[in-house]
């Protein structure tokens, strides 16, 4: 999809968005300590969030992990067992679902199928009683801001999938609600179209100027749209931080294993001098040199080391003279995918396979990398991050 100018200049603001960042910033919504119990099963495990106007945040984590009955809590449809929600500065409890300033996107859209598009837009405007020539703006306004003018006479059947997903955001959107909760919003799309219209939900979000709470498991989708990412595991909540932060400084093996594909070496530190540490590698039996911040754990601490495979080399030939952490192996498997390869290494000396992943910068190689192959692959010392939880 083409971005009109004034997309266009939304990329510098949207980089500089951080209001989280300021401790004078006052957040739009606060989970505070809130817990929710179904019978013996702890669903949400005491969860604080701030979430700030005109955020696109997203809830991440796999089934289960409590993400969709915290946003439900926002929206009313559940009661927190303990805690606090407020929105703007309002306590939430006791607040039905439709006195709330928010609006929920379903995964399954929910359109009536005997309403035309235009009616399944305004439904929630006719149930507000609102003035029928107000209905037919804001139905109008709804489908130019989804790009389906003309459309407003068809049924949801006659409809693609794309098609469906832009009537549900408009219908969602039509009440101009201060929050809008977006519940797996792209699950029925393929691969293709859901992102395409990922970034159009970034840019709908932009030119709006709402805040976004999007439930998702899928870590791709997440580091796509939103500004804050919130990592969630059995109920608890693990880390909270923007997608860069999330991929490149994880605070836990968690967040490191499930966002994205790592490598993880244990082991053990040897020494700490300075910005650097030694690391004792314990399969395959190594010794690496990496990075550590002021915060490094002391010698003879029991660590994980964590590094993804694009920040990983491989060859054929020796790496150049003085590379660090130079590591050799057989190649066990292969997979392409037209702009990167990834391979699959068996460390010499270990029963550890490692993924590289290199970038295609040319159509054909001298000498490619094949099956069976010895290779060696190596890593800077700061590829990666050191994990003690």
């Amino acid at each position: 999809m083409a971005l009109k100018p004034a997309q266009k200049a939304l990329g510098p603001i949207r980089r500089s968005f951080a209001p989280w960042l300021d401790p004078a910033a006052v957040p739009l919504i606060r989970f505070e300590n809130v817990t929710k119990r179904f019978g013996d099963f702890t669903a949400v495990d005491d969860v604080s969030i701030n979430i700030h106007q005109k955020e696109f945040f997203a809830l991440l984590g796999p089934s289960g992990c409590g993400k969709t009955t915290l946003m439900r809590m926002l929206a009313g449809f559940e009661a927190p067992t303990s805690g606090r929600i407020t929105l703007a500065g309002k306590d939430l409890a006791g607040v039905p679902p439709y006195r709330r300033p928010v609006n929920m996107m379903f995964q399954s859209y929910a359109l009536f199928p005997h309403m035309t598009v235009a009616q399944n837009i305004g439904f929630g405007l006719r149930q507000e009683s609102y003035a029928k020539s107000e209905i037919e703006a804001r139905v109008t306004e709804m489908l130019r801001l989804v790009k389906l003018e003309g459309f407003g006479s068809r049924k949801p059947h006659q409809l693609s999938g794309g098609q469906r997903q832009r009537v549900a955001l408009a219908r969602s959107l039509a009440k101009k609600p201060k929050v809008l909760l977006l519940d797996e919003p792209l699950g029925a799309l393929d691969k293709k179209l859901r992102e395409e219209t990922q970034f159009e939900l970034m840019d709908l979000q932009q030119d709006l100027g709402l805040t976004f709470l999007i439930v998702t498991h899928d870590q791709e989708e997440a580091m796509t749209v939103a500004d804050r990412i919130a990592v969630m595991n059995h109920g608890k909540l693990v880390q909270v931080a923007t997608p860069g932060d999330i991929y490149e400084q994880p605070n836990c093996r968690y967040v490191a294993d499930f966002i994205g594909d790592i490598n993880i070496l244990e082991a053990k530190v040897a020494s700490v001098q300075g910005g650097a540490a030694r690391l004792a590698v314990q399969d395959p039996t190594a010794e690496i040199s990496v990075a550590v911040s002021e915060a490094a754990p002391a010698s003879g601490a029991d660590v994980a080391f964590a590094v993804r495979p694009e920040k990983m080399r491989i060859a054929l030939e020796p790496p150049p003279e003085g590379a660090a952490n130079v590591l050799k192996g057989e190649v066990w498997d292969i997979a392409y995918f037209g702009d990167w390869t990834k391979f699959l290494v068996k460390l010499d000396g270990s029963e550890k396979i490692v993924r590289v992943s290199r970038a295609n910068m040319a159509r054909t190689e001298a000498a490619p990398i094949s099956w069976d192959d010895k290779v060696h692959v190596w890593f800077a010392p700061d590829a990666g991050v050191l994990l003690t939880g």
